[in-house]
């Protein structure tokens, strides 16, 4: 096994995905309160395996910190310790749906573009 560099897909899919990763935790938050290991599991089901459980938890901490979740324990249903849970606040909803408007135009745009440019000859001066 090599330690060189990710191949160049997962390095453009990881600096992407750090541009609305706590957009995708608000939006998993908004289908139902979530503990921590349930938003790893919920990004991989999608295929966005890129995103270690260790890297969530300070996301969620600045989201709480920010006032757009808030988080409470609760029984684990396996009898092991309390989970903490994530739900969205008021401010978080309306984060979420600012952040949902602003995704949907950039990525049209982004599409037209790459869709636009799909068929030009490359390295064409």
């Amino acid at each position: 096994m090599t330690n060189g560099p990710p191949p160049a897909g997962d390095q453009r899919r990881s600096q992407l995905l750090r541009g609305v990763l706590d957009l995708c935790l608000l939006s998993l938050i908004a289908e139902r309160p979530r503990y921590g290991f349930e938003f790893a599991a919920a990004l991989a089901d999608s295929g966005l395996d890129l995103v270690s459980e260790g890297s969530i938890y300070p996301l969620l901490a600045r989201l709480e910190r920010e006032g757009l979740v808030s988080s409470y324990r609760a029984p684990s249903a396996s009898g092991g310790a309390p989970r903490k849970y994530y739900r969205l606040t008021d401010t978080g909803r309306v984060e979420l749906a600012s952040g949902r408007a602003v995704w949907h135009a950039f990525s049209r745009r982004v599409g037209r573009i790459l869709t636009a440019t799909e068929n030009t000859g490359e390295g064409t001066p």
